[in-house]
This record gives C-alpha cells, structure tokens and sequence, in this order.
C-alpha cells in the first residue's frame, strides 16, 4: 500500500483526496504541524507527498527545498496559483510535477499512480524497509519509529535488514550467519547470539523489543507491529 503525505491547509480539500486515496487503496496521511512538515515527513517516510503552495509559516517552495534535503520522494505540488511562474519554481525546486486547483480527483489519482509506477522501486522503496510504524533507512544503517532514530553497527544491520525482507517468515540461524560471514573474516554462533541482543535492545528503545521471536530450533521470525 502505497503512503501519501498530504500538505493541505484547506482542510475539505485534504479530507476529499484522503477518501479518495484510500478508495485506490492508498494511505493518506495528513499534515498536523505546518510548521513542522520536514520533521513530519521524515517520520512518515512516505511514497508521494502533494504539496500546496500558499500554507502557515512557509510555503511550499521552501519545505519541497528542505525535504529534497533528505529525501527524493516525489512532490507533486497543487495550486490555483497556476501561472507559469509558479510551475517554474516548482519545478526548479525540486517538484515532480504541479496539479492546478480546481482539479478532477480522476485526474488527481491518474497522475499519482503514473508516478508511483515510473519510481516504481528505484526511488524510495530501496532506500526504506518497513515494519508497522518502525522504519529501517538502509543508506544510514539506522532504525527509527516516530521520532526516534538508532544508528545501527555493520552487523546489526545485516541482520535486520534479512528479517525485515523476510518478515512473516522464520529465518535460520545458518541463514543469518552467512550474512555476517560475507561482511567478517570470521563469525562465530556467539556473536550472533550478541548481535540479536543488542539489536533486541535497541529495538526495545523504539518500544518494540518483542518484535523479533525466537522458534526454538527453527530461528528468528519479525512480526508486523
């Protein structure tokens, strides 16, 4: 299911694309602090974000500068201010494409699905795995969940990177150690052992300690949360 943040201080017109959204099975989720986007954005890790331009505090132009700050997720502005101008600056400043206000919700969602299909999984997808509400950020080897972030060692992140791509389903231990044997010179049943604790504990400061079970003789296993 694909994850759209929407920035709208029109609060029909967000509430419209959101039941819109969701009848394309899509997850809208809508701005709460507009003076706080980038900080939001960051914790929904969304697929899109559609943005206006006139919003509290700062316009759209600036928090699309500050969001391609961290991330390339697609932006798609929205405006009845359509005049070239302003489809030249969303453009230039990092914008994916820009929706005059009024619009029809067909052409809306038409436009959203393209771009979801033309990133497809070469542009967030790979840079985020997740589980529930716990995101792991595979270029900087850290976890989060809401607002919390821990980074992760090497190995750590090889081991939850193996779950995470394989949630639902148990994961030997022999599995798990030809992991870490590609990343160490040599690995042996105890530093995994370590590895799963400290990783359990970094987990459990994201309050989800339990989401990794152990199937005695079998594996490891990490459930939705």
């Amino acid at each position: 299911m694909s994850r759209i943040y929407i920035v709208e201080d029109d609060t029909s017109i967000a509430e419209s694309i959101g039941k819109q959204l969701q009848l394309w099975n899509m997850e809208a989720i809508c701005v709460r602090d507009f003076a706080k986007v980038d900080e939001e954005v960051r914790e929904a890790v969304p697929d899109l974000v559609l943005m206006d331009i006139g919003l509290p505090y700062f316009n759209g132009f600036y928090w699309c500068t500050e969001i391609r700050k961290f991330s390339r997720v697609p932006i798609v502005f929205l405006s009845s201010a359509d005049d070239n101008m302003n489809i030249v600056m969303a453009m230039n400043m990092g914008g994916d494409d820009f929706i005059s206000k009024p619009f029809d919700m067909n052409v809306l969602i038409a436009k959203i699905q393209a771009i979801l299909r033309r990133v497809g999984g070469t542009d967030i997808a790979p840079h985020t795995l997740r589980c529930g509400n716990v995101t792991l950020h595979l270029e900087e080897c850290a976890l989060s969940a809401g607002k919390e972030r821990i980074a992760l060692t090497k190995n750590e992140y090889l081991i939850v990177k193996t779950l995470f791509e394989n949630k639902g389903r148990v994961i030997s231990r022999e599995r798990l150690m030809e992991q870490l044997w590609g990343a160490e010179e040599f690995v042996d049943d105890n530093t995994l052992t370590v590895n799963m604790t400290r990783i359990r504990k970094k987990l459990g400061n994201l309050g989800h300690e339990d989401m990794i079970v152990t199937k005695r003789g079998m594996g490891y296993i990490i459930e939705e949360v």
